[in-house]
């Protein structure tokens, strides 16, 4: 698991989405052959999933919100030596659920669900979060609809500048506090559930007690909640 880190070419970030927009500039003639050919040789420098917040790192994201795996676990690179110590941790949180006789049933309950369409609404994330979260509540029984996501839409904002739509990479974001710092902000603004458990054995909100009330202003990624770049959610179902 783990995004991959972006590629660079004269200073500008990249993702594999830039090599799909580069063939179609070089379509268009508005870039060279040589251009296309330097854009698909540096936009994947690496190992991991798509750098932006595309299909993987919104799942990933919505995971963690869920409380399904570890805190700041989402953003991780997967090439980054945090992520190896991650994936030992990962492994010795099981034996405490074990000891509490613990089962995914107890963490994915519909305001869990809710949770994690909160967070991606907040940070941009993927339409297949849809289709992908609506079939995992299907076979927990749950009720959830896609109507519910047109509920919670209206109410939580977009605030995270994340590729495709956005500025910004799943690193950058991680470096600026990660999928617990936009939870922090959902959860004082209300728009979380905070009792809900989770993998450490705590809960939602007792996970988000050292993430601070507003996001550093050393970065752009997270903005704050009052200030978004949308007031409501970007998944609008029809």
């Amino acid at each position: 698991g783990g995004t991959i880190k972006p590629g660079n070419l004269d200073g500008k970030d990249l993702t594999v989405v830039s090599s799909f927009e580069a063939v179609g500039q070089f379509s268009a003639g508005s870039i060279s052959h040589n251009q296309l050919i330097a854009i698909e040789k540096n936009a994947c420098p690496g190992f991991g999933s798509c750098g932006g917040m595309y299909t993987a790192n919104t799942m990933s994201s919505a995971i963690e919100a869920m409380g399904m795996s570890l805190p700041y676990s989402s953003t991780m690179a997967n090439e980054d030596k945090e992520k190896e110590l991650n994936t030992q941790q990962s492994a010795q949180s099981l034996f405490p659920m074990l000891e509490r006789n613990t089962t995914p049933k107890d963490i994915l309950t519909r305001e869990a669900f809710e949770n994690a369409i909160s967070v991606v609404m907040a940070v941009g994330g993927s339409t297949n979060a849809v289709l992908h979260l609506l079939a995992i509540s299907s076979y927990m029984n749950l009720g959830l609809t896609i109507d519910d996501f047109e509920i919670i839409r209206q109410r939580v904002p977009h605030f995270c500048d994340l590729k495709p739509s956005g500025q910004f990479v799943t690193v950058d974001l991680h470096h600026a506090g990660g999928i617990p710092q936009v939870m922090k902000l959902l959860l004082d603004k209300g728009l979380l559930h905070g009792d809900c458990m989770t993998v450490t054995g705590k809960t939602i909100a007792e996970n988000l007690k050292d993430p601070p009330g507003q996001p550093s202003s050393n970065q752009k990624v997270i903005r704050p909640i009052e200030k978004p770049l949308s007031p409501m959610g970007h998944l609008v179902i029809l």
